[in-house]
């Protein structure tokens, strides 16, 4: 399976979920340390665009989180349109990716990556909202398969993960999933 597919899938989960967000829900906690709704918002935006740009360009200046302006959903919408347009050519499959200050990677790797975080954040959104989360099956595998490939050394160093939390054995993969990238799959807004 292609990964932009299952980006563009797991996308589409996370628009209904921020389309149910209302202007009254931007201040609320999310599992996301110290972010609120609209802090989270804000990241996922700025990411949509810069990894756009290293799809289009070859590289992305580092960001600090993009404009909500007046409307969230509709900056959040724009910036879903501008990353699969981006990646929706083939020729970014070739390419090597600057990504912030992550790095620079193979195309098919800072999809993979983009995958990683829509389908963690799918979750923040949910259970930030008390929405159910119901991510793409294949989408959640394909991001398990990066997630373990994650050290845990040096992930404080820019705060991109926490270090990872156990789970009972047995656990769901999504839960799997959320624990290798620091989250506590039982969180919910207290």
């Amino acid at each position: 399976m292609d990964l932009r597919e299952l980006d563009r899938r797991s996308l589409l989960v996370l628009d209904k979920i921020v389309a149910a967000a209302t202007p009254a829900d931007l201040g609320r906690p999310t599992p996301c340390a110290g972010w609120t709704l609209a802090d989270l918002l804000r990241h996922q935006v700025g990411e949509n665009h810069a990894f756009a740009t290293a799809a289009r360009e070859g590289f992305a200046p580092d960001w600090h989180g993009g404009d909500l302006g007046d409307d969230a959903y509709a900056a959040y919408r724009a910036s879903v349109d501008d990353f699969l347009d981006a990646i929706a050519d083939d020729a970014v499959l070739d390419r090597q990716l600057a990504v912030n200050h992550f790095g620079t990677f193979p195309g098919p790797v800072a999809v993979h990556m983009h995958l990683v975080d829509t389908v963690a954040h799918g979750w923040d959104l949910a259970r930030t909202l008390g929405l159910p989360y119901e991510p793409d099956a294949e989408a959640v595998h394909a991001a398990v398969g990066l997630a373990e490939r994650i050290p845990d050394e040096g992930r404080e160093k820019n705060g991109s993960f926490a270090p990872s939390v156990e789970v009972p054995a047995g656990a769901s993969e999504l839960d799997r999933f959320l624990a290798l990238l620091g989250r506590d799959p039982a969180w919910t807004v207290s």
